[in-house]
């Protein structure tokens, strides 16, 4: 036992293979994946600067987009880059503790994307029904409660798995069939029992991002019931457009990270390139699109962004008004 003990923390050096299956067609899958991480960086990075940039937008709303964009910013960041160096420049090795630092920042953003998701759908949902109460209810000190309550619940969950991973043997095994590393990716070339680190990732699964997405959906249809009693149908129209293209981004981020955490566990029998190919969209389609559907579709914003793009004020700016 010392010596399985001991043997669990030799240095590893794993092998992500990318996309299995999929080796020869790298190059061509980067550039899709390329251009939407550059989007996602430039998208989000745009609009914190707009947001932090300018006290007008120094709002409960606003804020919550910006803590949306850093979010995006760790989620892309913590995995693309590498992914890319694999379909580039077959930059396949990396270290354990390498391995561990991006799996802890990937779990880490994601868990704080879905609690900042959950903050936004409560905000919307006193701002549309309980209009009289939102001045008090969401107050700058509730704002850094709920930022600070995001930020310690991603840490809470994400640092646990650190060590049970680094208390499990390996026994050699290195090829880790993914772009990036993930838990239960981690774990399943571990010459040992792995059910603590099985149930662990499925009860923190359901008790946090699941619990998101159920009170997210309660939020959104206690909103829909209040639109559709808007007495003006173009109220009604504007209000259901927002609330479809938020649903839309929410589902991109969800749906596609909830298969790849259930295929790990149940789905022994779905191909694993569209495993990973799934597993990869969520963590650069949702920041491509969170800066549109969130930040460019809100006026306030957009006509920020279009001021900053023209500052002299003397450039047309289509559909954005007649003048910057």
């Amino acid at each position: 036992m010392p010596e399985l003990n001991a043997s669990s923390f030799d240095p590893i050096t794993f092998v992500l293979t990318g996309i299995p299956g999929m080796e020869s067609s790298h190059a061509w899958i980067s550039i899709p994946f390329c251009l939407m991480y550059v989007a996602a960086v430039l998208g989000n990075s745009v609009l914190l600067f707009v947001i932090l940039a300018d006290r007008s937008l120094h709002e409960p709303m606003y804020l919550f987009l910006a803590m949306l964009a850093v979010a995006d910013l760790m989620l892309s960041t913590a995995t693309v880059p590498k992914m890319l160096a694999i379909f580039w420049f077959g930059a396949r090795e990396i270290s354990f503790d390498a391995c561990v630092t991006q799996m802890f920042f990937t779990h880490f953003s994601f868990t704080l994307e879905s609690s900042v998701l959950l903050a936004m759908a409560f905000d919307r949902y006193v701002a549309v029904c309980q209009p009289l109460r939102y001045p008090s209810t969401v107050s700058p000190a509730v704002l850094g409660r709920i930022a600070a309550a995001a930020a310690a619940r991603g840490f809470c969950i994400t640092f646990p798995p650190i060590f049970l991973l680094k208390r499990l043997p390996y026994c050699g095994h290195s090829a880790v069939p993914h772009s990036y590393c993930e838990h239960m990716g981690i774990a399943r070339l571990a010459c040992a029992d792995i059910r603590a680190n099985v149930w662990y990732g499925l009860t923190t699964a359901l008790l946090s991002s699941g619990l998101d997405v159920l009170l997210i959906a309660v939020s959104y249809a206690l909103i829909l019931r209040a639109v559709f009693g808007l007495p003006s149908p173009a109220a009604r129209l504007k209000t259901l457009s927002t609330c479809g293209s938020h649903l839309c981004v929410i589902l991109m981020f969800y749906v596609p990270a909830f298969f790849s955490f259930l295929t790990h566990r149940f789905g022994h029998h779905v191909p694993g390139h569209v495993h990973i190919l799934l597993a990869n969209l969520y963590v650069v389609v949702p920041p491509m699109l969170n800066p549109i559907v969130y930040g460019v579709r809100t006026r306030q914003i957009r006509e920020r962004i279009a001021r900053l793009f023209c500052p002299t004020r003397d450039c047309p700016c289509p559909r954005w008004g007649a003048r910057c």
